[in-house]
């Protein structure tokens, strides 16, 4: 039985793998700003099988604010062992390339705030000397593209980030998992047409829940996605510029 942190927990994604672990019997925590939605969330995992739920209403851009939800989620369930940061919004690529202020709000969102987060919670698995931190980053960050790269740029802050904290909390035996997913058909990509390589939310999760149970260090979720940015990665940058992706 783990007892689990979610932030950004009203979001596809999340919930899906909150489902997931609600019938695994996990205490959870669910963190997100509409404390409605939350409520509802809370109820249907109680549903499922959830013993002990509780929510609480955050916006993860008040840094101030992240110690108190910290301490909150500790005392609810009575220590603190997983943690899934989930949070993040699709930029709006074109609106950014005319405003530094949108773009700077987008960094905040899509990196600052997961990294403050991640410093605190590390420093507390740290001094505990076990749990897991999972934090779902992104594709896009691999490589930046003219379509994406405000919000690529942030994921691959995150990531990279994520990588320097594996290996500082390795021997204190944190483990520490970045998810990077592919197209994901959510509220959040509603607008966009449909392929091929498109999966739902459910599919997600249940590559993350796989991840933590047995600890990897980086997924590609699918797993397919691993050899698609493989590939691009590799594209010679005098003939990447001139692509249209």
């Amino acid at each position: 039985m783990r007892k689990i942190l979610i932030v950004g927990a009203t979001s596809a994604i999340a919930e899906a793998t909150a489902r997931v672990w609600a019938e695994q019997g996990d205490h959870l925590f669910l963190v997100a700003r509409n404390h409605e939605k939350l409520a509802l969330i809370a109820d249907d995992l109680r549903v499922r099988g959830c013993q002990n739920v509780a929510v609480y209403s955050m916006d993860a851009n008040d840094f101030d604010a992240h110690i108190a939800m910290l301490d909150a989620a500790t005392q609810a369930l009575n220590g603190l062992d997983t943690v899934l940061i989930a949070h993040g919004t699709l930029s709006d690529q074109a609106a950014c390339q005319q405003s530094v202020a949108l773009t700077l709000q987008e960094f905040n969102t899509n990196a600052l705030s997961f990294i403050a987060l991640l410093t605190h919670i590390a420093n507390r698995f740290e001094q505990q000397k076990q749990g897991t931190i999972a934090v779902i980053s992104s594709v896009a960050g691999d490589r930046g593209r003219q379509s994406n790269y405000v919000y690529g740029s942030a994921k691959a802050m995150v990531t990279t980030f994520m990588s320097g904290l594996r290996q500082r909390l390795y021997k204190s035996g944190v483990v520490v998992v970045t998810i990077k997913p592919g197209f994901v058909d959510t509220p959040m990509t509603a607008e966009f047409k449909k392929g091929a390589l498109w999966v739902s939310p459910e599919t997600i999760a249940r590559c993350i829940q796989a991840a933590i149970e047995k600890p990897r260090d980086v997924i590609y979720a699918p797993w397919f996605w691993c050899g698609i940015m493989t590939v691009i990665k590799l594209i010679p940058e005098w003939l990447f510029k001139r692509l249209k992706l």
